[in-house]
Protein backbone atom coordinates (compact mmCIF):
# COMPACT_ATOMS: atom_id res chain seq x y z
CA UNK A 1 0.00 0.00 0.00
CA UNK A 2 2.74 2.37 0.72
CA UNK A 3 4.44 1.87 -2.63
CA UNK A 4 1.41 1.80 -4.81
CA UNK A 5 0.79 5.44 -2.62
CA UNK A 6 4.14 6.87 -4.27
CA UNK A 7 2.77 6.14 -7.79
CA UNK A 8 2.14 9.41 -9.75
CA UNK A 9 -1.59 9.43 -10.49
CA UNK A 10 -2.91 9.35 -14.17
CA UNK A 11 -3.63 12.47 -16.19
CA UNK A 12 -5.66 12.57 -18.73
CA UNK A 13 -4.43 14.06 -21.78
CA UNK A 14 -8.22 16.13 -22.30
CA UNK A 15 -10.23 17.41 -19.57
CA UNK A 16 -13.45 15.81 -19.14
CA UNK A 17 -16.16 19.05 -17.96
CA UNK A 18 -14.76 22.38 -19.45
CA UNK A 19 -13.12 24.55 -17.31
CA UNK A 20 -13.98 28.33 -16.52
CA UNK A 21 -11.44 30.38 -18.68
CA UNK A 22 -9.92 32.97 -16.68
CA UNK A 23 -10.31 36.52 -17.13
CA UNK A 24 -9.20 38.65 -19.66
CA UNK A 25 -5.98 40.93 -18.56
CA UNK A 26 -7.35 44.39 -19.29
CA UNK A 27 -3.80 46.92 -19.71
CA UNK A 28 -4.25 50.73 -19.57
CA UNK A 29 -4.49 52.64 -22.99
CA UNK A 30 -0.93 53.42 -24.17
CA UNK A 31 0.22 55.48 -27.31
CA UNK A 32 1.28 51.84 -29.12
CA UNK A 33 -1.61 50.10 -28.34
CA UNK A 34 -5.41 50.81 -29.82
CA UNK A 35 -8.39 49.32 -28.15
CA UNK A 36 -10.40 47.67 -30.64
CA UNK A 37 -14.06 49.04 -30.99
CA UNK A 38 -16.66 46.91 -30.17
CA UNK A 39 -18.12 46.27 -33.74
CA UNK A 40 -14.79 44.72 -34.70
CA UNK A 41 -14.06 42.85 -31.87
CA UNK A 42 -13.76 38.87 -33.14
CA UNK A 43 -16.33 37.43 -30.32
CA UNK A 44 -19.27 40.22 -30.96
CA UNK A 45 -21.95 39.44 -33.56
CA UNK A 46 -21.89 41.23 -36.58
CA UNK A 47 -23.87 44.70 -36.31
CA UNK A 48 -24.61 47.68 -38.74
CA UNK A 49 -23.38 50.43 -38.33
CA UNK A 50 -23.25 54.32 -39.43
CA UNK A 51 -20.14 56.14 -40.36
CA UNK A 52 -19.63 59.70 -38.30
CA UNK A 53 -18.49 62.33 -40.83
CA UNK A 54 -16.76 63.84 -38.12
CA UNK A 55 -14.84 60.85 -36.79
CA UNK A 56 -11.10 60.65 -36.00
CA UNK A 57 -9.54 59.38 -38.54
CA UNK A 58 -8.03 55.73 -37.50
CA UNK A 59 -4.03 56.11 -37.75
CA UNK A 60 -3.37 52.49 -38.66
CA UNK A 61 -5.27 52.53 -41.86
CA UNK A 62 -3.31 54.97 -43.51
CA UNK A 63 -0.18 56.70 -41.46
CA UNK A 64 0.69 59.13 -44.64
CA UNK A 65 -2.72 60.60 -44.35
CA UNK A 66 -2.15 63.63 -42.73
CA UNK A 67 -5.44 65.10 -44.12
CA UNK A 68 -5.75 67.82 -46.71
CA UNK A 69 -3.59 70.89 -47.43
CA UNK A 70 -3.40 73.56 -45.65
CA UNK A 71 -5.18 76.85 -46.76
CA UNK A 72 -1.65 78.83 -46.98
CA UNK A 73 0.03 76.49 -49.09
CA UNK A 74 2.69 78.13 -51.23
CA UNK A 75 3.45 77.39 -55.08
CA UNK A 76 7.26 78.17 -56.48
CA UNK A 77 9.94 76.26 -57.32
CA UNK A 78 11.78 73.54 -55.81
CA UNK A 79 14.25 75.88 -54.61
CA UNK A 80 14.14 78.18 -51.37
CA UNK A 81 12.97 81.45 -51.97
CA UNK A 82 14.59 84.75 -50.33
CA UNK A 83 12.81 83.52 -47.23
CA UNK A 84 14.94 80.56 -47.00
CA UNK A 85 11.49 78.58 -47.12
CA UNK A 86 11.29 75.52 -49.08
CA UNK A 87 8.19 75.31 -52.28
CA UNK A 88 6.70 71.92 -53.60
CA UNK A 89 5.03 72.53 -56.55
CA UNK A 90 5.19 75.39 -59.59
CA UNK A 91 2.55 77.66 -61.12
CA UNK A 92 2.19 78.05 -64.50
CA UNK A 93 4.17 75.78 -67.27
CA UNK A 94 6.66 73.52 -66.46
CA UNK A 95 10.43 74.40 -67.43
CA UNK A 96 12.89 72.98 -69.96
CA UNK A 97 14.63 69.84 -69.15
CA UNK A 98 17.42 70.39 -66.55
CA UNK A 99 19.54 67.80 -67.31
CA UNK A 100 22.46 68.22 -69.21
CA UNK A 101 23.38 67.47 -72.61
CA UNK A 102 24.20 64.36 -74.65
CA UNK A 103 28.00 64.00 -74.76
CA UNK A 104 28.71 63.42 -78.31
CA UNK A 105 32.09 61.56 -77.26
CA UNK A 106 29.89 59.12 -76.05
CA UNK A 107 27.70 56.49 -78.35
CA UNK A 108 25.01 56.19 -75.76
CA UNK A 109 25.06 59.84 -74.68
CA UNK A 110 25.11 61.48 -71.04
CA UNK A 111 23.27 59.61 -68.50
CA UNK A 112 21.48 57.21 -71.35
CA UNK A 113 22.36 53.37 -71.18
CA UNK A 114 21.94 50.90 -73.76
CA UNK A 115 18.85 48.82 -74.58
CA UNK A 116 18.38 46.16 -72.20
CA UNK A 117 18.87 48.39 -68.92
CA UNK A 118 16.37 50.04 -66.56
CA UNK A 119 18.22 52.77 -65.12
CA UNK A 120 16.16 56.10 -64.92
CA UNK A 121 16.55 58.38 -62.57
CA UNK A 122 13.66 60.90 -61.90
CA UNK A 123 13.30 63.61 -59.45
CA UNK A 124 10.27 63.64 -57.17
CA UNK A 125 9.12 67.37 -57.87
CA UNK A 126 8.80 66.17 -61.51
CA UNK A 127 5.72 63.51 -60.27
CA UNK A 128 4.61 65.90 -57.56
CA UNK A 129 3.77 68.50 -60.07
CA UNK A 130 2.75 66.54 -63.01
CA UNK A 131 5.52 67.32 -65.72
CA UNK A 132 5.44 65.42 -68.66
CA UNK A 133 9.35 65.12 -70.74
CA UNK A 134 8.41 62.20 -72.50
CA UNK A 135 5.11 61.67 -74.14
CA UNK A 136 3.83 58.65 -76.08
CA UNK A 137 1.05 58.91 -79.33
CA UNK A 138 -0.20 55.88 -80.50
CA UNK A 139 -2.61 57.04 -83.50
CA UNK A 140 -5.07 54.16 -84.97
CA UNK A 141 -5.68 54.80 -89.17
CA UNK A 142 -4.16 55.74 -92.14
CA UNK A 143 -2.75 59.35 -93.38
CA UNK A 144 -5.83 61.27 -92.84
CA UNK A 145 -6.46 60.38 -89.60
CA UNK A 146 -2.53 60.88 -88.56
CA UNK A 147 -2.76 64.53 -90.54
CA UNK A 148 -5.73 65.30 -88.58
CA UNK A 149 -3.48 64.62 -85.60
CA UNK A 150 -0.99 67.28 -86.35
CA UNK A 151 -2.90 69.96 -84.45
CA UNK A 152 -3.09 67.58 -81.03
CA UNK A 153 1.00 67.25 -81.24
CA UNK A 154 1.59 70.97 -81.55
CA UNK A 155 -0.94 71.38 -78.57
CA UNK A 156 1.24 68.71 -76.85
CA UNK A 157 4.43 70.96 -77.43
CA UNK A 158 2.71 74.21 -76.40
CA UNK A 159 1.36 72.82 -73.18
CA UNK A 160 4.28 71.12 -71.95
CA UNK A 161 7.67 72.86 -72.60
CA UNK A 162 10.15 70.76 -73.90
CA UNK A 163 8.52 67.25 -74.04
CA UNK A 164 9.73 64.59 -77.06
CA UNK A 165 6.62 63.31 -78.55
CA UNK A 166 7.18 60.11 -80.26
CA UNK A 167 4.22 58.44 -82.44
CA UNK A 168 3.24 54.87 -82.62
CA UNK A 169 1.14 54.44 -85.85
CA UNK A 170 0.40 51.96 -88.81
CA UNK A 171 3.10 52.01 -91.73
CA UNK A 172 0.98 54.58 -93.80
CA UNK A 173 0.73 56.52 -90.43
CA UNK A 174 4.54 56.78 -90.24
CA UNK A 175 4.43 58.12 -93.48
CA UNK A 176 2.83 61.87 -92.61
CA UNK A 177 5.76 62.13 -89.80
CA UNK A 178 8.19 63.29 -92.31
CA UNK A 179 6.12 66.35 -92.46
CA UNK A 180 6.06 67.22 -88.63
CA UNK A 181 9.49 68.15 -87.27
CA UNK A 182 7.73 67.83 -83.38
CA UNK A 183 8.28 64.10 -83.50
CA UNK A 184 11.25 62.66 -82.42
CA UNK A 185 10.95 58.97 -82.81
CA UNK A 186 8.26 57.29 -85.11
CA UNK A 187 7.56 53.40 -84.64
CA UNK A 188 5.50 51.09 -86.60
CA UNK A 189 2.67 49.28 -85.15
CA UNK A 190 -1.06 48.71 -86.09
CA UNK A 191 -3.09 49.25 -83.23
CA UNK A 192 -5.94 47.90 -84.98
CA UNK A 193 -5.16 44.43 -85.12
CA UNK A 194 -7.36 41.78 -83.33
CA UNK A 195 -4.96 39.41 -82.90
CA UNK A 196 -1.21 41.12 -82.99
CA UNK A 197 1.57 38.54 -83.71
CA UNK A 198 3.28 37.53 -79.98
CA UNK A 199 6.49 38.52 -80.51
CA UNK A 200 5.63 41.71 -82.23
CA UNK A 201 3.02 42.53 -79.38
CA UNK A 202 5.49 42.01 -76.52
CA UNK A 203 8.71 43.46 -78.28
CA UNK A 204 6.22 46.78 -78.76
CA UNK A 205 5.67 46.62 -74.75
CA UNK A 206 9.27 46.20 -74.54
CA UNK A 207 10.31 49.75 -76.13
CA UNK A 208 7.59 51.75 -74.81
CA UNK A 209 8.47 50.20 -71.05
CA UNK A 210 12.51 51.21 -71.90
CA UNK A 211 11.33 54.73 -72.85
CA UNK A 212 10.33 55.77 -69.71
CA UNK A 213 6.96 57.95 -70.73
CA UNK A 214 5.40 60.26 -68.81
CA UNK A 215 1.57 60.18 -70.40
CA UNK A 216 0.51 57.68 -73.22
CA UNK A 217 -1.87 58.89 -75.76
CA UNK A 218 -4.43 56.74 -77.91
CA UNK A 219 -6.53 56.69 -79.91
CA UNK A 220 -7.22 53.08 -80.74
CA UNK A 221 -10.96 52.60 -78.91
CA UNK A 222 -9.86 51.22 -76.07
CA UNK A 223 -11.58 47.76 -74.43
CA UNK A 224 -10.36 45.54 -72.10
CA UNK A 225 -6.97 44.33 -73.69
CA UNK A 226 -5.95 47.56 -75.34
CA UNK A 227 -6.43 48.73 -71.58
CA UNK A 228 -4.21 46.32 -70.27
CA UNK A 229 -1.56 47.25 -73.48
CA UNK A 230 -1.39 50.90 -72.48
CA UNK A 231 -0.66 49.57 -68.79
CA UNK A 232 1.95 47.35 -69.28
CA UNK A 233 3.81 50.53 -70.73
CA UNK A 234 4.24 51.89 -67.14
CA UNK A 235 3.64 55.40 -68.37
CA UNK A 236 2.09 57.67 -65.27
CA UNK A 237 -0.35 59.09 -67.45
CA UNK A 238 -2.68 56.61 -69.81
CA UNK A 239 -5.15 58.44 -71.74
CA UNK A 240 -7.28 56.81 -74.50
CA UNK A 241 -10.75 57.03 -76.33
CA UNK A 242 -12.82 53.83 -75.24
CA UNK A 243 -15.96 51.91 -77.27
CA UNK A 244 -19.16 53.63 -76.66
CA UNK A 245 -20.92 50.34 -75.80
CA UNK A 246 -20.21 47.43 -73.69
CA UNK A 247 -16.86 46.50 -74.76
CA UNK A 248 -15.24 49.15 -72.92
CA UNK A 249 -15.89 47.52 -70.17
CA UNK A 250 -12.91 46.78 -67.50
CA UNK A 251 -11.19 49.69 -69.79
CA UNK A 252 -11.50 52.18 -67.38
CA UNK A 253 -9.44 50.04 -64.58
CA UNK A 254 -5.97 50.34 -66.94
CA UNK A 255 -6.68 53.51 -68.01
CA UNK A 256 -5.51 57.32 -65.74
CA UNK A 257 -8.56 58.94 -68.15
CA UNK A 258 -10.66 57.86 -70.35
CA UNK A 259 -13.00 59.80 -73.52
CA UNK A 260 -15.70 57.98 -74.71
CA UNK A 261 -16.34 57.98 -78.54
CA UNK A 262 -19.36 59.33 -80.42
CA UNK A 263 -19.24 56.02 -82.78
CA UNK A 264 -17.91 52.86 -83.29
CA UNK A 265 -16.01 54.66 -86.16
CA UNK A 266 -13.67 57.77 -84.54
CA UNK A 267 -13.12 59.18 -88.14
CA UNK A 268 -16.56 59.81 -88.64
CA UNK A 269 -15.97 62.94 -86.32
CA UNK A 270 -14.02 64.72 -89.33
CA UNK A 271 -11.64 67.37 -88.65
CA UNK A 272 -12.45 67.48 -84.78
CA UNK A 273 -12.42 64.00 -84.15
CA UNK A 274 -10.13 64.27 -81.53
CA UNK A 275 -11.95 67.01 -79.83
CA UNK A 276 -12.17 65.51 -76.29
CA UNK A 277 -8.83 64.89 -76.25
CA UNK A 278 -7.99 68.05 -77.31
CA UNK A 279 -10.35 69.78 -74.30
CA UNK A 280 -8.63 67.20 -71.97
CA UNK A 281 -4.86 68.46 -73.15
CA UNK A 282 -5.29 72.43 -72.97
CA UNK A 283 -7.69 72.55 -69.76
CA UNK A 284 -6.68 75.01 -67.30
CA UNK A 285 -4.36 74.44 -64.48
CA UNK A 286 -2.35 75.97 -61.83
CA UNK A 287 -2.51 79.93 -63.57
CA UNK A 288 -2.14 78.54 -66.57
CA UNK A 289 -5.20 79.20 -68.72
CA UNK A 290 -6.62 77.05 -71.07
CA UNK A 291 -4.32 76.33 -74.67
CA UNK A 292 -6.31 77.10 -77.75
CA UNK A 293 -5.54 74.68 -80.14
CA UNK A 294 -3.47 75.62 -83.22
CA UNK A 295 -4.45 75.12 -86.71
CA UNK A 296 -3.30 72.65 -89.37
CA UNK A 297 0.15 73.38 -90.64
CA UNK A 298 2.81 70.49 -92.24
CA UNK A 299 6.05 71.15 -93.22
CA UNK A 300 8.33 70.27 -96.25
CA UNK A 301 12.13 70.16 -96.38
CA UNK A 302 14.22 70.42 -99.30
CA UNK A 303 15.30 67.05 -100.45
CA UNK A 304 11.27 66.25 -100.56
CA UNK A 305 11.00 69.36 -102.43
CA UNK A 306 13.65 69.11 -104.68
CA UNK A 307 12.84 65.20 -105.95
CA UNK A 308 8.69 66.66 -106.46
CA UNK A 309 9.84 69.24 -108.58
CA UNK A 310 12.04 67.13 -111.07
CA UNK A 311 8.52 64.78 -111.37
CA UNK A 312 6.27 66.89 -112.03
CA UNK A 313 8.71 68.73 -114.75
CA UNK A 314 9.07 65.71 -116.27
CA UNK A 315 5.29 65.61 -116.73
CA UNK A 316 5.33 68.64 -118.31
CA UNK A 317 4.14 71.34 -115.78
CA UNK A 318 5.83 74.30 -114.55
CA UNK A 319 6.45 75.73 -111.04
CA UNK A 320 3.22 77.93 -110.04
CA UNK A 321 1.59 76.97 -113.46
CA UNK A 322 -0.57 73.53 -112.63
CA UNK A 323 -3.32 72.65 -110.70
CA UNK A 324 -3.14 69.48 -108.95
CA UNK A 325 -6.17 66.99 -109.05
CA UNK A 326 -6.58 64.22 -106.42
CA UNK A 327 -9.18 61.67 -105.65
CA UNK A 328 -9.24 58.87 -108.78
CA UNK A 329 -10.93 55.88 -108.51
CA UNK A 330 -8.73 52.72 -107.46
CA UNK A 331 -8.33 50.10 -104.82
CA UNK A 332 -4.61 51.40 -104.01
CA UNK A 333 -4.17 52.47 -100.00
CA UNK A 334 -2.36 55.37 -101.35
CA UNK A 335 -5.75 57.41 -102.13
CA UNK A 336 -5.01 58.73 -99.07
CA UNK A 337 -9.04 58.43 -97.56
CA UNK A 338 -10.22 58.83 -94.69
CA UNK A 339 -12.11 56.06 -93.03
CA UNK A 340 -14.92 58.48 -91.87
CA UNK A 341 -16.36 59.18 -95.56
CA UNK A 342 -15.44 55.53 -98.05
CA UNK A 343 -17.71 57.51 -100.80
CA UNK A 344 -14.34 59.94 -101.48
CA UNK A 345 -13.31 58.88 -104.89
CA UNK A 346 -14.44 59.43 -108.55
CA UNK A 347 -13.79 57.52 -111.83
CA UNK A 348 -11.59 59.08 -114.28
CA UNK A 349 -13.85 60.01 -117.14
CA UNK A 350 -16.00 62.20 -114.07
CA UNK A 351 -12.33 63.94 -113.81
CA UNK A 352 -11.88 64.26 -117.37
CA UNK A 353 -15.23 66.40 -117.73
CA UNK A 354 -13.80 68.66 -114.91
CA UNK A 355 -10.73 68.56 -116.55
CA UNK A 356 -12.30 70.67 -120.03
CA UNK A 357 -12.79 73.48 -118.04
CA UNK A 358 -9.26 74.17 -117.12
CA UNK A 359 -7.73 76.32 -119.67
CA UNK A 360 -5.26 78.59 -118.89
CA UNK A 361 -3.26 76.08 -116.66
CA UNK A 362 -2.31 72.56 -116.76
CA UNK A 363 -3.78 70.09 -115.22
CA UNK A 364 -1.96 67.34 -113.09
CA UNK A 365 -3.42 64.22 -112.35
CA UNK A 366 -2.04 62.60 -109.30
CA UNK A 367 -2.45 58.41 -109.88
CA UNK A 368 -1.82 56.15 -106.22
CA UNK A 369 -1.08 53.28 -108.84
CA UNK A 370 0.68 52.73 -112.32
CA UNK A 371 -2.19 50.55 -113.42
CA UNK A 372 -4.33 54.22 -113.26
CA UNK A 373 -2.08 55.36 -115.87
CA UNK A 374 -3.43 54.09 -118.93
CA UNK A 375 -6.98 54.60 -117.46
CA UNK A 376 -5.91 58.12 -117.62
CA UNK A 377 -4.43 58.39 -121.27
CA UNK A 378 -7.47 56.75 -122.40
CA UNK A 379 -10.02 59.20 -121.04
CA UNK A 380 -7.88 62.88 -121.40
CA UNK A 381 -4.91 61.82 -124.12
CA UNK A 382 -1.77 60.64 -123.97
CA UNK A 383 0.07 64.63 -123.66
CA UNK A 384 -1.43 64.45 -120.06
CA UNK A 385 0.73 65.71 -116.81
CA UNK A 386 0.23 62.79 -115.14
CA UNK A 387 2.55 62.08 -111.72
CA UNK A 388 2.99 59.03 -109.96
CA UNK A 389 2.65 59.65 -106.53
CA UNK A 390 1.97 57.26 -103.18
CA UNK A 391 3.40 58.97 -99.91
CA UNK A 392 1.67 62.54 -98.03
CA UNK A 393 5.58 64.47 -98.10
CA UNK A 394 5.32 64.06 -101.89
CA UNK A 395 1.83 65.18 -102.20
CA UNK A 396 2.19 67.85 -100.07
CA UNK A 397 5.37 69.22 -102.02
CA UNK A 398 3.17 68.97 -104.92
CA UNK A 399 0.54 70.73 -103.82
CA UNK A 400 3.12 73.60 -102.53
CA UNK A 401 4.09 74.14 -105.62
CA UNK A 402 0.80 74.42 -107.50
CA UNK A 403 -1.54 76.77 -108.57
CA UNK A 404 -4.83 75.33 -106.25
CA UNK A 405 -6.31 71.66 -105.64
CA UNK A 406 -9.22 69.86 -106.93
CA UNK A 407 -9.72 67.09 -105.09
CA UNK A 408 -12.46 64.82 -103.23
CA UNK A 409 -12.38 64.52 -99.78
CA UNK A 410 -8.93 63.04 -99.46
CA UNK A 411 -5.52 64.31 -97.36
CA UNK A 412 -5.32 66.51 -100.51
CA UNK A 413 -7.88 68.91 -99.25
CA UNK A 414 -6.47 69.19 -95.49
CA UNK A 415 -2.80 69.70 -97.53
CA UNK A 416 -4.03 72.30 -99.32
CA UNK A 417 -5.39 74.10 -96.28
CA UNK A 418 -1.99 73.17 -94.60
CA UNK A 419 -0.46 75.33 -97.18
CA UNK A 420 -3.09 77.91 -97.69
CA UNK A 421 -3.39 76.87 -101.25
CA UNK A 422 -6.94 77.68 -102.46
CA UNK A 423 -8.86 74.45 -103.10
CA UNK A 424 -12.12 73.03 -104.26
CA UNK A 425 -13.69 70.03 -102.28
CA UNK A 426 -15.69 67.27 -103.93
CA UNK A 427 -18.09 66.36 -101.34
CA UNK A 428 -21.05 63.26 -101.37
CA UNK A 429 -23.11 65.52 -99.12
CA UNK A 430 -22.92 68.53 -97.57
CA UNK A 431 -22.88 67.10 -94.05
CA UNK A 432 -19.79 65.54 -94.67
CA UNK A 433 -18.64 68.83 -96.33
CA UNK A 434 -19.33 70.88 -92.77
CA UNK A 435 -17.96 68.07 -90.81
CA UNK A 436 -14.33 67.42 -92.49
CA UNK A 437 -14.08 71.53 -93.79
CA UNK A 438 -16.04 73.22 -91.01
CA UNK A 439 -14.23 76.57 -91.77
CA UNK A 440 -13.87 76.41 -95.76
CA UNK A 441 -14.12 80.06 -96.19
CA UNK A 442 -11.40 80.85 -93.94
CA UNK A 443 -9.32 78.23 -95.81
CA UNK A 444 -10.17 79.35 -99.16
CA UNK A 445 -11.95 75.85 -100.12
CA UNK A 446 -14.90 76.10 -102.54
CA UNK A 447 -16.97 73.38 -101.63
CA UNK A 448 -19.33 71.21 -104.32
CA UNK A 449 -21.22 68.79 -102.70
CA UNK A 450 -23.62 66.11 -104.22
CA UNK A 451 -27.64 66.42 -103.82
CA UNK A 452 -28.38 62.55 -103.62
CA UNK A 453 -26.13 61.28 -101.17
CA UNK A 454 -23.38 60.06 -103.29
CA UNK A 455 -20.28 60.96 -105.12
CA UNK A 456 -21.25 59.90 -108.08
CA UNK A 457 -24.12 62.34 -108.40
CA UNK A 458 -22.48 65.60 -108.38
CA UNK A 459 -23.07 67.92 -110.78
CA UNK A 460 -19.90 68.45 -112.97
CA UNK A 461 -21.68 71.94 -114.45
CA UNK A 462 -20.83 73.31 -110.55
CA UNK A 463 -17.46 71.73 -110.36
CA UNK A 464 -16.80 73.41 -113.89
CA UNK A 465 -18.25 76.82 -112.25
CA UNK A 466 -16.30 76.97 -109.45
CA UNK A 467 -13.22 76.16 -111.65
CA UNK A 468 -13.28 79.42 -112.70
CA UNK A 469 -11.14 80.84 -109.60
CA UNK A 470 -8.09 78.89 -111.04
CA UNK A 471 -8.49 81.34 -114.00
CA UNK A 472 -7.65 84.68 -112.51
CA UNK A 473 -4.13 86.37 -113.65
CA UNK A 474 -1.64 84.37 -111.78
CA UNK A 475 -0.68 87.70 -109.94
CA UNK A 476 -3.22 88.02 -108.20
CA UNK A 477 -3.23 84.20 -107.03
Amino acid sequence: MAASSLLPKSISPFPRTPTPKSPLTHFPATSFSTPQPPHLHPLSPLKTTTLIPNAKKNHWLDPFDDGGDPNNIEYGSMFEDSNQEPYMFTDGKQEEDPSLPDNPDNPYGFLKFPKGFSVEIASLGSKLRGDVRRCCCMISGGVYENLLFFPVIQLIKDRYPGVQVDVVTTARGKQCYELNKNVRWADVYDPDLDFPEPAEYTDMIGILKSRYYDMILSTKLAGLGHAAFLFMSTARERVSYVYPNVNAAGAGLFLSETFTADSMNLSEGGYHMYRQMTDWLGRPFRNVPRQPVPPLKVSISRKVKEAVEAKYKNAGAQKGKYIVIHGIESDSKASMQSRGDPDSLLPIRVWAEIAEAVSRVRPVFVIPHEKVREDVEEEVGYDASIVFITTPGQLAALINDSIGVIATNTAAIQFAHGRGKPSIGLFSSAEKAKVFMPNAEEGKCTIVSSTTGKLIDIDVEAVKTAVQIFQMPLAFV
